[in-house]
């Protein structure tokens, strides 16, 4: 129960851990100061969303998102949401391509060097199917949450201020639901695609909940950090080397491997839930409709990474509000004992 549970949480953390997350742009985009309800928010809607969609996909067996979304949001509006989520994930992988070539750009290698390298390697895992996907994510995310914890203690450990909050100003609390909304797609899209792997409701308990903690734990710290340098961000495309500015350029090189290795993971889970949506339609190998979805996204990585993250996430974070409402108060108007 165990294994099988910290796989689905490896991979619930691999869709979430991407170039926006990894990078601080999203968080500072929806977070900044007095959000520390709104964190708190957070992990518990995340936990929440978690269960209900992977408890759906276990007893539907599921091997895509389309019976999830039509138990979720009806017939009616599964069309519609069908369409939102290919569009999210094409273009949010395009930002994890975008991410990927800015980190190149901070080892002096070209933008369009690091582009092609992430595409290639995405379309490489393809050839094992989700075992690929599913073993790569083992490897790389506790390695990749490891070391963005050290670098945040440590950078709070030289700031001890930054740990200093007031529960009396807190208006920044209603982002914990376009920032929730933001991240529920992708979590349909994957999470739908292996509900007839999932063995056994205990898995889905370790997985909802233990991802929820660490995302919530290292969101924390992560905001509170950005807060610190809060006044060098416009000079930053990432946001995680201003707070690596003072850190020798060792620790520069090791997080851009962190944060291109996170940008893969979820680079990776965004094509997986395109591939997972189109195969059957296609009738071709994974690995194959993997390379038409790559293909087709390369184009549009010349917009940039910032301006990407900056126009679509807030965007995307307010059409999903509608979703995650609908699993939220799931339980309540299906009257669905989430314990059974």
């Amino acid at each position: 129960m165990w294994s099988g549970g910290l796989k689905w949480l490896f991979l619930i953390l691999g869709t979430m851990i991407g170039a926006g997350y990894a990078s601080g742009r999203e968080l500072w985009q929806f977070f900044g100061h007095e959000s520390v309800l709104a964190i708190m928010l957070f992990t518990i809607m995340f936990s929440i969303c978690c269960y209900v969609i992977m408890k759906i996909s276990y007893e539907t067996k599921s091997t895509h998102y389309l019976p999830i979304l039509e138990r979720l949001v009806g017939k009616k509006l599964t069309g519609i949401y069908d369409l939102l989520i290919i569009l999210y994930l094409f273009t949010t992988t395009i930002v994890m391509f975008a991410g990927g070539g800015a980190t190149m750009e901070v080892v002096h290698l070209p933008y369009w060097l690091g582009i092609g390298i992430l595409a290639i390697l995405v379309v490489i895992l393809f050839f094992w199917d989700i075992n690929g996907m599913l073993s790569m994510n083992v490897i790389i995310l506790p390695l990749l949450i490891l070391l963005l914890l050290a670098v945040l203690s440590l950078f709070i450990l030289s700031s001890p201020t930054a740990l200093l909050f007031e529960w009396t100003k807190q208006s920044n609390w209603p982002s914990a639901f376009t920032f929730t909304a933001l991240n529920i797609l992708p979590l349909v899209a994957v999470l739908s695609a292996v509900g007839h792997q999932i063995k056994r409701k205990g898995e889905i308990w370790i997985a909802s909940l233990g991802s929820g903690l660490i995302l919530g734990g290292v969101s924390f710290l992560y905001n509170q950090s950005l807060i610190q340098v809060a006044h060098d961000l416009l000079v930053y495309e990432i946001p995680l080397f201003a707070i690596l500015k003072n850190y020798p350029y060792y620790m520069i090189l090791i997080m851009s491997v962190l944060l291109w290795s996170a940008i893969y993971t979820t680079a990776v889970s965004g094509v997986f839930g395109l591939t997972s949506r189109f195969r059957d339609l296609l009738g071709l190998p994974l690995w194959m409709v993997a390379v038409i979805i790559v293909t087709f996204m390369l184009p549009f990585t010349t917009f940039g990474f910032s301006a990407l993250v900056g126009f679509l996430y807030p965007l995307y974070g307010v059409l999903n509000l509608y979703i995650l409402a609908s699993i939220l108060i799931f339980p309540v108007l299906k009257r669905y004992d989430l314990l059974s």
